[in-house]
């Protein structure tokens, strides 16, 4: 025996047709045992297509609970919130001091991360936009065509450290590079002797990619090396967290903020 039966989708009951499908009585006793099971408060009234969320949930991952106790006890201690104007100018000059930044794409193919060594070339937003030359024909243009999501990660020998995250523009524009152009480039993309890829400023494989920060998270010391030796120390013995960094984040709000400012 078959019968008829009608049917939606919960989630798409305002946006589809009801079809029609034929099955076996077996059938229909499946399709009965794998009804979501309502209480009986609801059995009489079927779930709103706002009960079907198309929001992915927030997850986090947790080993453990610590109550009312910080479970990250050196973010609680080093974490400052200063004013938007030294949050940034901080980040900036910390980013200038270092000048050389491993810059991190995905490669479409594998959906892996690598991660190269790219000299900053100049800053545009009030500091907080970062540019860098490129070879246009280089493996970091492919990963950068099929995904601009991309991170900056800046760190010194003391340990202090930067991560820019955004999205980048490969510009091949000629003014831009033009503006931006350096002649040590010619070291790293030579001269092919064909009158047209010389390193020049005309070259077409010289680009610039600029990458427009979304947030960016750092981490400058407060001490000196021997002041930080002292309080990881302390920390040792004591089992308190040493409070030896500026550890602060910056949002994608207060960036956007901060280029409405300087593009005012």
């Amino acid at each position: 025996m078959s019968i008829a039966i009608r049917h939606t989708r919960p989630c798409l009951r305002l946006l589809q047709r009801p079809t029609i499908q034929t099955v076996s009585a077996a059938g229909l006793l499946k399709l009965t045992q794998l009804r979501p099971n309502f209480s009986s408060n609801q059995s009489k009234n079927p779930p709103s297509t706002s009960q079907f969320s198309t929001t992915t949930p927030i997850m986090s991952f947790s080993n453990t609970d610590t109550g009312s106790k910080p479970a990250d006890p050196y973010k609680e201690v080093n974490k400052t919130e200063p004013g938007l104007k030294e949050k940034v100018e901080d980040l900036v000059s910390f980013i200038e001091s270092c000048k050389f930044g491993m810059m991190t794409t995905r490669i479409e193919s594998s959906g892996l991360l690598v991660s190269r060594c790219m000299a900053l070339a100049a800053k545009e937003g009030g500091g907080i936009d970062l540019l860098f030359h490129t070879n246009t024909e280089s493996g970091k243009t492919d990963d950068l065509k099929s995904d601009p999501k991309i991170n900056i990660a800046f760190l010194n020998p003391t340990g202090e450290w930067a991560s820019v995250s955004g999205e980048a523009d490969i510009v091949v524009d000629r003014d831009v590079v033009r503006k931006y152009y350096s002649p040590t480039l010619k070291a790293w993309l030579g001269d092919l002797d064909d009158g047209t890829h010389d390193g020049g400023p005309e070259d077409p494989r010289i680009g610039v990619i600029k990458v427009s920060a979304k947030t960016a998270t750092y981490a400058i010391a407060t001490k000196t090396m021997l002041g930080r030796g002292a309080e990881i120390v302390k920390g040792t013995v004591t089992g308190s967290a040493p409070n030896v960094n500026k550890l602060r984040e910056l949002t994608e709000e207060e960036i956007q903020e901060w280029r409405k400012i300087n593009n005012a």
